[in-house]
């Protein structure tokens, strides 16, 4: 097979979005398909306001025609609603071209929060995207029920993975020196990640965030006795999550969230509200609780193996071979 992925989500970009295409690209090419993907660092890009590091295509519809001739692929996938996935929704739909469309981010509640704009108007624009598709993938049953009841058409169930061998437990002083436990954030450091009800909590111990986002600063300054130790990748992320006690999620409108189950995958537990994302990955390798605090406080009571044991159902193995078995021909 020879895929084409089109995502305004890519590197240098760093979200669970882009480390999921780059698994689902690296299992596929692994198993004999040939995958493309098409991101904003091939057109003229402008700076996402408020967003430093995430760049989104300039009317890049000509470039993008020339760049799906070359490409001549035998299925297509739209990844993500920005100006690249809008734009070659419109080419499909002149050519009569089908594809399939994935859901990873709730930009109703995003786009609200930071404009006051209505949700239901942004949702009513997902779903005219969306429908124009032959399928949606859903990383979760809670997601998947949610689109089917907002009149999204032909959703279907696409779960995520975890490389087990990056993230697992070991050796723990990544934040030696700091007083214990550690309660751990891991993530983008920005508004729609509700940090700051972690932040707020009366804990033990240290509050880390490993990360950074247009918020970083605003929190830092609001809140000085937190660690603040910016981005870690590959095996210093690993090694960050093995340091933490407990991983807090604070977030309420991520669709799955990856670092769930890195953290888990690494022994940490985790603590997270009961909503959509946490609610479908956790399990017994965590506690979800509306009281937020009360949640990080029992975590720290969950074997750290069985936080692995969680994480040992996914692998991306599966979430690639489910991935390529929903995807459709162009013609």
């Amino acid at each position: 097979m020879k895929l084409l992925i089109v995502s305004d989500a890519w590197r240098p970009q760093v979200n669970g979005v882009v480390r999921t295409l780059e698994r689902v690209a690296g299992e596929l090419m692994a198993m004999g398909d040939a995958v493309d993907v098409i991101g904003p660092d091939q057109f003229r890009n402008f700076a996402m306001p408020g967003y430093g590091d995430i760049r989104l295509a300039f009317r890049p519809r000509a470039a993008l025609r020339r760049l799906l001739d070359e490409a001549r692929p035998d299925a297509l996938h739209i990844a993500t609603e920005g100006p690249l996935g809008l734009a070659t929704r419109a080419i499909c739909a002149e050519r009569g071209w089908r594809f399939t469309t994935s859901f990873h981010t709730r930009f109703a509640e995003y786009i609200a929060a930071r404009t006051g704009i209505p949700p239901q108007l942004i949702w009513a624009l997902l779903r005219r995207f969306h429908n124009a598709g032959a399928g949606t993938f859903a990383a979760t049953p809670t997601l998947l029920e949610e689109l089917e009841r907002r009149g999204f058409r032909h959703v279907l169930p696409w779960t995520r993975g975890v490389d087990l061998g990056l993230f697992h437990d070991g050796p723990r002083d990544a934040w030696d020196g700091l007083p214990g436990p550690i309660f751990l954030y891991a993530g983008r450091v920005a508004v729609e990640k509700n940090i700051s009800a972690f932040l707020e909590l009366d804990l033990p111990g240290t509050k880390v965030v490993v990360g950074d986002g247009p918020q970083r600063a605003a929190l830092q300054a609001r809140y000085p006795n937190v660690h603040f130790a910016g981005w870690r990748h590959g095996e210093d992320l690993a090694h960050a999550y093995r340091g933490g006690d407990v991983m807090v999620f604070p977030s309420r409108t991520d669709t799955f969230g990856l670092v769930l189950l890195e953290a888990m995958a690494s022994g940490t537990p985790v603590a997270a509200f009961p909503v959509m994302g946490p609610r479908d990955v956790v399990g017994s390798g965590g506690v979800l609780d509306e009281d937020l605090r009360r949640a990080c406080l029992a975590a720290l009571e969950v074997p750290r193996a069985t936080a692995r044991n969680q994480a040992e159902r996914f692998s991306w193995q599966a979430c690639a071979a489910a991935f390529k078995e929903q995807l459709v021909t162009i013609v």
